[in-house]
């Protein structure tokens, strides 16, 4: 670790760049994407390149800077849900055609680490869908690099001890490092394209996701009475997606789970609803699915449903509506029962956020350590 940066340096002093400028657009949730994003810069600083890092939180409207001959576009982004967070697909439909112009695509997926093994993540619709919609703005694309920064989804499992963040981003700062090197000094990489079956093969999660599953878990934050009003998560939403609605926070339906507002509580009040998601989930698939087909078979429709497949399909569609609806209601009854201690210690008690042994996550903010 000592003599990191001097290795660092002397492989930079290796070859002639390709590009006099670099722009990176990044969206970061708790600070991977945005480091990731930053070392990439920072080998094009040290060579004399000309380098712009913007951060495309709560932006309204695109205005690209003059692309010039020499320059390379860079998309940072986490990975949620198998797919591009909505604001950076939406950043991107939205950005202006350019005529041949390089891009690369860098995606951080949740990275894990068993014993000395670390484990990738996956991208699914990621690269794939975004390097098409960039190669029809005008893009060529010229580097894929998927990282695997530690997860951070606090739904599914506490942060990962400090030690083995440091392990993972040690060993992901010299992926970034070769990557930038090579696409830097002109060459391609598309290290996306190893895992490409993989990611083939989920794409139907990556779509599920992106039409159900992402509002579903914008339902499952919620503020307890620990909350001491200062409104940093609100402020600090990259979609505006929270609100004060009765002195309470409450997440909308642009909730896009980046994790920024739970792991950036000062007080840690916001939860994670365990007990209450596992409850709408059990409720949904054993009272009002039997329910639904109960009603469907009185009026004869069911049997119908069943003996067509492109029917069934629309049927899995209606009920995916009907869930999301059923969703909004109880959540909007939650917070309003909220005000009420013995319902906020019941949500805070039956969550497992609420316990020390559920850790944050907090990426570094600077690697290797200064």
């Amino acid at each position: 670790m000592g003599n990191f940066k001097s290795q660092h340096s002397l492989r930079l002093n290796s070859g002639m760049m390709k590009y006099d400028q670099i722009i990176i657009y990044y969206f970061s949730g708790t600070g991977n994407a945005k480091n990731a994003a930053k070392w990439i810069i920072n080998v094009a600083e040290e060579q004399g390149i000309k380098a712009r890092l913007i951060n495309i939180d709560r932006f309204e409207k695109i205005e690209p800077p003059a692309l010039a001959k020499r320059t390379l576009v860079g998309f940072c982004s986490p990975t949620h849900g198998f797919n591009m967070p909505p604001i950076v697909l939406k950043f991107i439909n939205r950005f202006p055609r350019v005529e041949k112009t390089d891009a690369f695509i860098l995606n951080t997926r949740g990275g894990l680490k068993l014993y000395k093994f670390f484990l990738p993540g996956l991208s699914g619709l990621a690269q794939i869908w975004t390097a098409f919609i960039l190669s029809l703005k005008g893009f060529r694309i010229v580097g894929m690099q998927p990282l695997d920064l530690p997860s951070n989804w606090l739904i599914l499992h506490p942060a990962l001890r400090e030690k083995v963040v440091n392990s993972i981003y040690q060993r992901c700062h010299r992926i970034v490092d070769d990557f930038a090197q090579k696409i830097l000094g002109g060459k391609r990489k598309f290290k996306a394209l190893i895992s490409l079956p993989f990611d083939i093969a989920i794409i139907p999660i990556s779509i599920g996701y992106y039409l159900v599953g992402r509002f579903f878990l914008a339902k499952t934050l919620i503020a307890t009475d620990a909350c001491d009003m200062c409104e940093k998560c609100i402020n600090q939403c990259p979609v505006e997606a929270i609100k004060m609605i009765n002195d309470r926070p409450f997440w909308s339906y642009r909730c896009e789970s980046c994790m920024r507002c739970v792991h950036s509580c000062h007080v840690r009040a916001i939860e994670t609803t365990h007990s209450f998601s596992t409850t709408l989930i059990l409720l949904s698939s054993l009272v009002i699915s039997p329910l639904l087909i109960k009603m469907l078979d009185h009026l004869g429709a069911w049997e119908w449903i069943n003996r067509s497949g492109i029917t069934e399909n629309i049927w899995s569609l209606v009920y995916a509506f009907i869930f999301l609806v059923f969703v909004f209601i109880s959540y909007r009854v939650l917070h309003i029962l909220m005000r009420y201690r013995f319902v906020n210690r019941i949500i805070a008690y039956t969550s497992f956020s609420k316990y020390k042994f559920w850790r944050r996550y907090k990426a570094p903010k600077t690697y290797p350590p200064e």
